[in-house]
């Protein structure tokens, strides 16, 4: 049963059964109200038999299964413009007698947990064992269980993809005799089908999501909501092969959830984003939120007009309006990503414009003639990517000889004449001094935000999008430009390259804290190389102070790079997992994490040489971009 676990001392619980269903992409469709503090609607959720059951199930069974080491498949591209499409088939009015749900939307939508009629789930999450008995041995129904948290369900239902128009072209191997159980199998063959297309076939993948998930439902499913997660299943069905691949569910976030803020800008506007909760996303969407369950996503949010919406997305997007006083934005990412790294934020955001494209073209133009010829020799020999074939912009051509990608800076409105003064002349340099790094830009385009004055950190980087706080701009071009390049380093360390087990977050801040004076230093072309090692000497002095004071004066345990040690990145059966001490209060204010691994860093540079090291790290990435490390 699920443990209730003391928020101030104790391990974050990731409880998704990835090794049993796995998500390969969302479809959110959301409506953003700032009088009630209420992000409402609806998402879709595409699953693939996990790898425990292809393991467990006999070899006779038919069904839809997928390879563990697929959810590393990764898709990047161009932007794809799909028009929004009117989701008024899939109404939350619908009639509540298909099935019988447990419990009413009433007594879903209270403020206490929701445990509706089936005793068995009354208390949340079966252990791993429970699990185990669900699904191998097929005296229970199976029991799909998604992270959440702060949410109220409101209805969950299986999706009719085989509706969609045109969808008969993923059916051709499926002879259909109408029997019930063969329609079933007929819609897990069809979502089987369209998870599975192949890389250079993504838009096609993205039109066919967009249309699936507007299919009308087609079965109400029974669910419980537990203080962690949400159990779904259909009566009847035992195995995670049978169960439904496209579901759809209907909630409503609470004000009080921790995954988003609610709050003003510095102009007293009312905004909310997203700001790194410890708790990640799950008081946002149901998701599965352990690392090895990267999925794509796509996104339509509609909230007023006057208010802009920013998130982590492959498009820049731009408002459509449905009706008066109604915008629509719709994003979508084709990279598969943890659902931790999903970013939104919704505002009256003002875009600071670039004083000149031309300035931004040269710089990107020079830094491409002047690539050093160690790096230059290095990246004719780059090969094919380490992971499974997608269209990579390590393989696109155009991709990597482009210094700077695309960027925006957004900022409330009293702010934007401090944005202009450093940070627009800023993203440019900061964004080629990596690439003449570390080589090939990951993601496709940037957002750069100001966020408001409540944030708790300097900044933080998802896909496509960097939050930074209002306290990089009074600090002159070298506070603002090193917190840039720590952020753009997250880019390659933490996005592209992400930890297995989160509990190694060194693997994502040591790197960024040490490639960001590296960053900076090739920023900065009017020092000399006495005056760049100058500043490198101070900065390490003064984190070599405050690692001091931090192993001083915090408990030992939170000291550990690696807390789980040997067990590092082990799953249950089931693929649930813990973050250790994930939900520490003291954790957050901490930096041994970032400082220990920047100073392990510095150290192997020092010893095998600055050019060596950095070129290592040129061939690291590009083996390992797209995949999830750990530290061995």
């Amino acid at each position: 049963m699920e443990t209730q676990l003391d928020p101030m001392k104790d391990d974050l619980p990731l409880m998704a059964n990835t090794s049993y269903m796995l998500v390969k992409h969302y479809v959110l469709d959301l409506d953003v109200d700032f009088k009630s503090k209420v992000i409402e609607g609806s998402i879709v959720l595409f699953f693939e038999t996990g790898s425990q059951y292809k393991k467990t199930s006999s070899a006779g069974k038919e069904s839809c299964q997928s390879q563990f080491d697929e959810t590393c498949k990764m898709r990047t591209s161009e932007p794809c413009h799909i028009p929004v499409i009117n989701v008024s088939t899939c109404s939350s009015k619908t009639e509540y007698n298909d099935f019988a749900v447990g419990g009413t939307e009433e007594e879903a939508t209270s403020d206490e947990n929701s445990n509706h009629s089936n005793n068995e789930q009354a208390s949340g999450i079966p252990s791993s064992k429970d699990c185990s008995d669900i699904e191998n041995h097929g005296n229970k129904d199976f029991l799909l269980v998604l992270d959440c948290c702060d949410l109220s369900v409101l209805k969950v239902e299986e999706v009719d993809v085989a509706a969609v128009s045109g969808i008969e072209k993923f059916t051709r191997s499926v002879k259909l005799t109408g029997v019930s159980k063969e329609v079933e199998n007929l819609r897990n063959q069809i979502v089987h089908e369209l998870v599975t297309l192949p890389a250079d076939r993504w838009k096609e993948q993205l039109y066919y999501f967009t249309h699936c998930s507007q299919a009308p439902g087609c079965g109400e499913l029974l669910f419980s909501t537990g203080t962690w997660s949400l159990e779904i299943r259909k009566s009847g069905i035992q195995t995670p092969a049978d169960f439904p691949h496209a579901i759809r569910i209907w909630y409503k976030t609470k004000p009080e959830g921790r995954s988003v803020t609610w709050t003003t800008d510095q102009s007293g506007r009312p905004c909310v984003y997203t700001m790194g909760s410890p708790i990640n996303n799950r008081a946002l969407f149901p998701c599965q939120e352990p690392p090895i369950a990267l999925s794509t996503w796509q996104a339509s949010v509609r909230t007023a007009a006057g208010f802009v919406v920013l998130m982590s997305g492959e498009n820049s997007a731009e408002a459509v309006q449905l009706q008066e006083g109604i915008l629509s934005w719709y994003y979508y990412v084709s990279m598969p990503m943890p659902a931790s790294t999903f970013t939104i934020a919704v505002g009256c955001w003002q875009e600071v414009k670039q004083q000149s494209f031309k300035q931004t073209a040269a710089i990107e133009t020079n830094t491409v003639c002047s690539l050093p010829s160690s790096q230059t020799d290095f990246r004719w020999q780059e090969g094919v990517c380490g992971h499974v074939e997608y269209p990579c912009r390590f393989q696109n051509p155009a991709a990597k000889l482009q210094a700077v990608i695309p960027y925006r800076v957004f900022a409330p409105w009293c702010l934007m004449e401090s944005c202009e003064e450093y940070l627009v002349q800023l993203i440019p340099q900061c964004l080629s001094a990596a690439y003449a790094i570390l080589g090939t830009h990951p993601f496709s385009r940037l957002d750069v935000l100001i966020v408001p004055s409540n944030f708790s950190s300097l900044g933080m980087a998802s896909p496509h999008i960097i939050f930074l706080s209002q306290s990089v701009l009074p600090g002159g071009s070298h506070l603002c430009g090193t917190r840039l390049c720590h952020e753009i380093a997250h880019a390659w360390f933490g996005l592209a390259i992400g930890a297995r087990d989160w509990t190694e977050e060194w693997i994502s801040e040591g790197f960024a804290t040490f490639l960001e004076d590296i960053f900076w230093a090739r920023a900065q072309q009017q020092l000399s190389h006495d005056e760049i090692k100058g500043q490198q000497e101070l900065k390490a002095l003064l984190r070599w102070r405050r690692l001091r004071d931090e192993v001083q004066n915090s408990e030992e345990e939170l000291q550990v790079l690696r807390p789980r040690k040997e067990s590092t990145g082990e799953l249950s059966e089931s693929g649930a997992s813990v973050v250790k001490y994930g939900l520490k209060a003291e954790k957050i204010f901490m930096q041994v994490h970032y400082l220990k691994g920047y100073f392990l860093l510095r150290s192997l540079a020092r010893t095998i040489g600055e050019v060596s090291y950095l070129a290592s790290l040129r061939k690291f990435v590009i083996k390992f971009h797209g995949q999830l490390i750990l530290s061995q």
